[in-house]
């Protein structure tokens, strides 16, 4: 049987920090722009919006919203004020264009990529062995007790996980030891907390330096799931910051933080 965890109280730790709807809905009747972001993104958009705001000081009255590609797209077309939609993927941002609430098709800004990680201490105390050997990923996953991936349903890093994990041939065999997360950061943190010894999240959260010492990882063949094309849009009628971020993802900057951070950046779309 599949296993679902819910958000605990610790998950509120500094590697999400999200901010809520309902707390953004609460502000003061100054105009607020909010912007809503995949939680993949979330440390190389921390470094982007820092730079953003040192050049453009509108940047400091936007509020950030990070979560799961659906669960952003939904609270979307439920009118939350998201004035610009940073996704995970295509999907989710195209159906807010075919329901005529963007600007237009918007562009894709990344291509995502998927790693295996272990907890840093299991892999040194319980002699789990991380590599990049096709078959020892195999012989390990197989191994483990818990397996943390985002919910498939929700975060398109959990369908790319759910894609790798049939195309190995092993889908059969752990898919009733999975733990599915509301979105890849959250199923990040499971296994840096030792929630979870195994699992799948996203290259550019592996990579992130607040888990260096938590977490260890290999990156997985792109050829074994599909592309995670991710895209941002515009809501219709965008605040003009908005629009200076969304233009601003596309420069040279923003390109140069996404790629240090495990992405590759696209052609012109």
């Amino acid at each position: 049987m599949r296993k679902m965890i819910f958000i605990l109280g610790f998950l509120a730790s500094s590697f999400l920090a999200p901010l809520s709807f309902a707390q953004s809905a609460t502000q003061s009747a100054t105009k607020l722009v909010t912007i809503a972001v995949a939680s993949n993104l979330k440390p190389a958009f921390e470094e982007i919006f820092k730079g953003f705001k040192q050049t453009y000081p509108q940047g400091q009255s936007m509020r950030i919203v990070y979560g799961s590609s659906a669960n952003l797209a939904s609270q979307m077309r439920q009118g939350a004020p998201y004035d610009l939609f940073i996704a995970a993927d295509e999907s989710y941002p195209l159906r807010l264009v075919e329901a005529g609430l963007t600007r237009d098709r918007g562009v894709i800004y990344a291509v995502g990529h998927l790693a295996l990680i272990t907890n840093a201490v299991a892999t040194t105390t319980t002699g789990l062995s991380l590599n990049a050997d096709p078959e020892s990923i195999k012989a390990l996953l197989r191994s483990a007790k818990k397996i943390a991936i985002a919910n498939p349903d929700l975060a398109p890093y959990g369908k790319a996980s759910v894609q790798y994990l049939q195309a190995i041939k092993i889908w059969g065999d752990v898919q009733d030891r999975l733990i599915f997360a509301e979105n890849i950061s959250i199923a990040t943190v499971y296994v840096s907390t030792g929630a979870a010894k195994v699992g799948i999240t996203a290259l550019s959260l592996a990579k992130s330096p607040e888990l260096s010492t938590k977490i260890q990882y290999v990156a997985l063949p792109d050829a074994l799931y599909a592309p995670i094309q991710q895209r941002m849009v515009l809501r219709r009628d965008p605040a003009p910051s908005a629009v200076a971020l969304y233009d601003y993802l596309q420069g040279a900057v923003a390109k140069q933080v996404l790629a240090n951070n495990g992405y590759s950046i696209p052609r012109a779309d």
